[in-house]
C-alpha cells in the first residue's frame, strides 16, 4: 500500500521511508518511532512538534495496516538544571534542588502530584489524550533505577575510550555559525530546547580519565559528582561529590546514576530499535547530540534513526498570555482556545523543517476561517490531494475521528457573540438562533465545544480595552449632529431590520444601504459600482459602530446587530 512519493504529502513520504527502513533493519517486528520530552517545567507548544511529527508518521503507518509503537521517553531522570521563571507555587528556594533528578524535586506548592516531573508530565499527558496521540510512555527514572540499562551502562564504561575518541573529534572544534532559523525571543528559544538535555556535558573528565556515567550522590542526591576510578573486571566505581561525600560501589549492582546525554540518547536508539525520531535544531547542529549520536550508536550495535530536523514553532499574541506570565504557551493553553482538530492541522500541514506560528491573537479567527473553507472543499470534492491529506490527519487518527462540534459555526461569529453577551447562555442561544431563522440553533450543545473555545479566547486573550461594550443609552449628541443623508441611511437600515433579521439578511442590508442611497440596486455587484461606494460603506459602518459601541470598529456588523437585538438597535440608532 506504499504511496507515490511524488503526489503524497510529507507524512506519507516519511511513512514510505520508515516502513522500508524498518523492514530492512527489523523485518517482521513493529515499526518503532520515538520522541523525548523533559518535564523540567511547562512543556511548551514548541516541544509538541517533537511528538506530533512522529505521531503523524506513526498514524499513517497504522492506517496502512502495520504494527507501530510510538515511544515517548519522559526524560525525568535528567538533572534539575534551573528554576523556571513564572511557575506558580515555585520560588527561589527550589534552587537548592538543582542537580537532583527531576523525580526527586518537590512539585510546586499546591500540586497534587508527588514530584516535579509528575506535575509537568500530567498537563502534557492530558493534552496528548485530547489530541488523539497514541503512545507508549517510558519513564527514564524507572528504567535507570530498576537496572533495565545495566548491561548498556557496563558496555559503555568498557568502551569509554572509543566513546571518548568520538567526542574528542568535536570538543576542540569551534561551532560554525548556525544557518537555522533564529528564535525571535528567549521564550521561543525555551520552547525549542527539545528534551532539555542538549546542554549537558558529555562526560569529559580530568586526570582519572573519561567516564560516560554520572552517579547521583548517595548523600545530597545531586549529580555534582566526579568518577575518580573504575575497574572493568570488578565493576567497582569510586566517585566523590562537591558536598564532601564519596563512596565506592559495584556498578553491576548500582542503580543511582545515568549515562551522560550524548551517550544515553544513542544507547536508547539501539536498545529500543528506533527507526524514526526527529530532532530540534538544538540537537542537530554540527557536533551536537544527534550528529555525535550517529557515531556512538554503533558502539551499542545500533543504527541512527531516520529523522528530520524540525523548525521552530512561533506564537502570535503570546504577550497577552496570562497563565504563562510571559512564557511560551503549552498545548493545554492552546486547547483552551482551539479545538484539537485545528491544532493538529497546524502541525500536519507544514513540513517539519517549515516554521509556523500558533495564534493566540486575532489571527486565530483567520486561521479558523481557513480551516472551515478547507472543510467545505473536502465536502464538495474540490480540495487538492495534499490539503485533503492534512485535513484527514487533523480530524482523526487510525483509531477513528476525534470528537467534534456538531454544528461548527464560524469562530469569529461565536467569539463576537461571546464578547457581546459576556457568556450569558440564554442570550447566546437567542442570537445564534437568529443567525439562520430557517434552521435555528436550539441548544448550545450543537455549537460546543467550539463555542467554549471562542468564549475562553475572548475572556483570556482579548485585552479589556478591545472588548465590545454596547452603549447603555443613545449618543444624543452624535445623533443630533447628523446631516440629512446620514439620517436617511439610518432610516433605510431601521426600516429593513424586520425583513432582514438573519445573518445573511443583515449582511445584505448593511452593505446595501449606501448602494441604494447612491441610486443603485441593493444587490448590485462591485463590478457594477463606482469606487466611491466603498468609501460610503466605510463611512456608514463607522457611524453604526459609534452609535452602537462608541468605537470606529467592532465585531462584524450583522453579528453585532443580531446580538444587540432589534429593539435596542432601534433605540440606539434614534429610531
Amino acid at each position: 500500500m506504499a504511496q507515490s512519493t511524488e503526489t503524497a504529502d510529507w507524512v506519507s513520504r516519511y511513512a514510505d521511508e520508515v516502513i522500508a527502513e524498518s523492514e530492512r533493519r527489523a523485518p517482521g517486528k513493529p515499526v518503532v518511532v520515538a520522541s523525548g520530552l523533559s518535564p523540567s517545567g511547562p512543556i511548551h507548544l514548541g516541544n509538541l512538534r517533537e511528538v506530533m511529527t512522529p505521531h503523524l508518521v506513526a498514524d499513517e503507518i497504522r492506517r496502512r495496516g502495520h504494527q507501530v509503537r510510538h515511544l515517548i521517553s519522559w526524560d525525568d531522570y535528567d538533572r534539575y538544571r534551573k528554576v523556571p521563571a513564572g511557575v506558580d507555587g515555585v520560588d527561589e528556594s527550589w534552587a537548592e534542588h538543582i542537580g537532583k533528578p527531576l523525580t526527586s524535586v518537590p512539585a510546586p506548592k499546591g500540586s497534587t502530584y508527588p514530584n516535579w516531573a509528575e506535575h509537568f508530565k500530567a498537563a502534557m499527558t492530558a493534552a496528548l489524550a485530547e489530541l488523539g496521540v497514541e503512545y507508549d510512555g517510558i519513564s527514564q527514572t524507572a528504567q535507570y533505577t530498576s537496572g533495565v540499562y545495566r548491561e548498556q551502562i557496563l558496555h559503555a564504561m568498557k568502551h569509554r575510550g572509543d566513546i571518548d575518541a568520538i567526542l574528542a573529534q568535536y570538543r576542540t572544534k569551534k561551532a560554525p555559525a548556525k544557518k537555522s532559523q533564529k528564535p525571535v525571543d528567549e521564550a521561543e528559544l525555551e520552547a525549542a530546547e527539545g528534551s532539555g538535555a542538549a546542554g549537558e556535558d558529555d562526560g569529559s573528565a580530568g586526570s582519572a580519565g573519561y567516564f560516560p556515567y554520572k552517579p547521583y550522590c548517595g548523600a545530597c542526591g545531586k549529580d555534582l559528582t566526579t568518577v575518580t576510578a573504575y575497574d572493568d573486571a570488578t565493576t567497582e566505581l569510586t566517585y566523590g561529590c562537591v558536598c564532601g561525600h564519596g563512596e565506592t560501589v559495584k556498578l553491576s549492582e548500582f542503580n543511582r546514576g545515568k549515562l551522560v546525554w550524548k551517550v544515553d540518547w544513542p544507547m536508547r536508539w539501539a536498545y529500543e530499535g528506533v527507526i524514526f525520531e526527529p530532532s530540534g535544531v538544538d540537537h542537530s547542529s554540527p557536533g551536537s547530540s544527534f550528529q555525535v549520536g550517529g557515531q556512538i550508536v554503533g558502539i551499542f550495535d545500533g543504527a541512527q534513526p531516520i529523522g528530520p530536523m524540525y523548525a521552530f514553532v512561533g506564537i502570535s499574541g503570546m504577550a497577552k498570555m496570562s497563565s504563562s506570565k510571559g512564557g511560551v504557551p503549552t498545548p493545554g493553553d492552546a486547547l483552551k482556545i482551539m479545538e484539537p482538530q485545528l491544532l493538529r492541522w497546524l502541525y500536519a500541514r507544514r513540513r517539519p523543517n517549515q516554521s509556523f506560528k500558533i495564534a493566540f491573537d486575532q489571527e486565530i479567527q483567520r486561521l479558523y476561517d481557513e480551516w472551515d473553507r478547507l472543510g467545505a472543499k473536502v465536502a464538495d470534492g474540490s480540495v487538492l490531494p495534499a490539503d485533503a491529506a492534512a485535513y484527514a490527519r487533523a480530524v482523526g487518527t487510525a483509531a477513528g475521528e476525534l470528537p467534534k462540534t456538531p454544528r461548527p459555526l464560524p469562530y469569529r461569529t461565536l467569539a463576537s457573540v461571546a464578547d457581546i453577551t459576556a457568556g450569558h447562555d440564554e442570550q447566546t442561544r437567542r442570537i445564534l438562533s437568529d443567525l439562520d431563522p430557517a434552521n435555528p440553533v436550539t441548544s448550545l450543545d450543537e455549537v460546543r465545544p467550539r463555542l467554549d473555545r471562542a468564549e475562553h479566547w475572548i475572556t483570556s486573550q482579548v485585552p479589556a480595552d478591545q472588548r465590545t461594550v454596547v452603549r447603555a443609552e443613545p449618543d444624543a449628541e452624535l445623533l443630533g449632529s447628523l446631516d440629512d443623508a446620514a439620517r436617511a441611511s439610518l432610516r433605510l437600515l431601521l426600516d429593513g431590520l424586520d425583513d432582514h433579521w438573519s445573518l445573511d439578511g443583515l449582511t445584505h442590508l448593511v452593505y446595501g444601504v449606501p448602494k441604494v442611497q447612491a441610486g443603485f440596486a441593493a444587490d448590485a455587484t462591485p463590478k457594477e459600482l463606482p469606487p466611491e461606494i466603498k468609501v460610503a460603506q466605510r463611512t456608514f459602518f463607522a457611524l453604526l459602530y459609534h452609535l452602537l459601541v462608541g468605537k470606529d470598529t467592532g465585531p462584524r456588523l450583522p453579528t453585532l446587530l443580531l446580538a444587540v437585538g432589534a429593539d435596542r438597535v432601534r433605540a440606539l440608532l434614534g429610531g
